[in-house]
């Protein structure tokens, strides 16, 4: 399918984003109305839906559709030019910024927001805030702890009474930022895990279930007695889903909250690299929630056509001034101020 036809497949769904009652004014910023379409991760989904229907009511000339379809497709269609720009949750690696580079396709990573993601669980008859140590939640995954009452869990949870029944964990199926996240935390806290599993947006898993999305893992974990499983912190907040503390470095009971993540990258703000990609799972601090991220809007320089340019350049600007604002309503945690002042030198090069 041509780029063309996939955005005027996509043109109906982005109308729904538009205020009622306000029609497109071809006197906008750009000279005339722009449509812009992009993919990617669904752990930033709820928070860039608001932010670009909020953005038509500011430029009412512009329409911005994002699907939310996993960090590995946004980086497959962009680099492949079929949408107008990507995100991911996890940085691209060299080989992605290379094979991109191969199509003509030159991304600038922008980071947007930080998030959590947190382990999540369906016991019925239990309300408990569980804690989960970094190498029992590898071993869940790995298969080495299959029962609810292993002693390793009732260990940590003292005083919670622990089901005889098997564990069920459920993972994302589809190429995801959010896996990348959980799988690069997992990998520097358990030597196997990253020798059997290893780090990626997309791994084999040795057992489990798998669900699309952040939202079908939430779905599968609501539905599925004594299941267990990883979402980000959004998902679990909006579907009213238990979810448990994570022992951090320092070796502390983290609780994610956009407090406890805006700890994790208190350190890498400083020390950014010049293309935003970097790590903060398992970040010091004493508290640090371990299994946080920044997650990234990848956006071509140049993009296809000067309108294009100048809605997303402005479209930035609008985020670091407006938008990062309402990241604690949401339960993203802001980008920090070091790091703004750094995004808006950068993206100076969108146009």
């Amino acid at each position: 399918m041509t780029r063309k036809r996939i955005q005027a497949a996509m043109l109906a769904s982005v109308l729904t984003l538009a205020p009622l009652g306000c029609k497109s004014n071809p006197g906008t910023s750009t000279g005339g109305p722009v449509h812009m379409t992009g993919a990617g991760g669904t752990f930033p989904n709820p928070i860039y839906q608001r932010w670009f229907a909020e953005y038509a009511m500011v430029d009412p000339g512009v329409q911005i559709n994002y699907q939310s379809v996993g960090s590995g497709a946004g980086i497959r269609q962009v680099s492949q030019g079929t949408v107008d720009f990507g995100a991911s949750d996890g940085p691209m690696t060299d080989k992605q910024l290379a094979d991109a580079a191969a199509n003509k396709v030159h991304l600038l990573e922008i980071p947007t927001v930080l998030g959590g993601v947190v382990p999540s669980y369906n016991i019925p008859g239990t309300t408990a805030e569980l804690k989960f140590a970094p190498e029992v939640i590898a071993d869940i995954y790995l298969g080495k702890i299959t029962k609810w009452n292993d002693p390793r869990l009732a260990k940590d949870n003292p005083g919670v009474k622990l089901p005889d029944q098997t564990i069920l964990p459920v993972y994302r199926s589809d190429g995801s930022g959010t896996n990348y996240i959980f799988t690069d935390f997992l990998s520097k806290v358990s030597p196997e895990f990253k020798t059997k599993i290893g780090c990626s947006t997309s791994v084999q898993w040795p057992t489990g279930v798998g669900g699309k999305g952040n939202e079908g893992v939430a779905g599968t974990i609501r539905n599925t007695p004594y299941s267990f499983g990883y979402v980000e912190l959004m998902y679990a907040v909006q579907n009213h889903m238990l979810y448990g503390l994570v022992k951090n470095a320092a070796g502390n009971w983290a609780k994610a909250s956009t407090e406890t993540v805006s700890d994790a990258a208190a350190g890498a703000a400083d020390s950014m690299p010049a293309d935003y990609r970097v790590s903060i799972t398992n970040a010091p601090g004493a508290s640090s929630y371990p299994i946080a991220s920044f997650t990234w809007l990848l956006i071509p320089v140049p993009m296809d056509s000067p309108a294009n340019g100048k809605v997303m350049h402005a479209f930035l600007e609008w985020m670091l001034d407006h938008g990062e604002s309402e990241a604690a309503s949401m339960t993203y945690a802001p980008l920090p101020p070091a790091v703004i002042a750094k995004v808006r030198k950068t993206i100076e090069e969108v146009h």
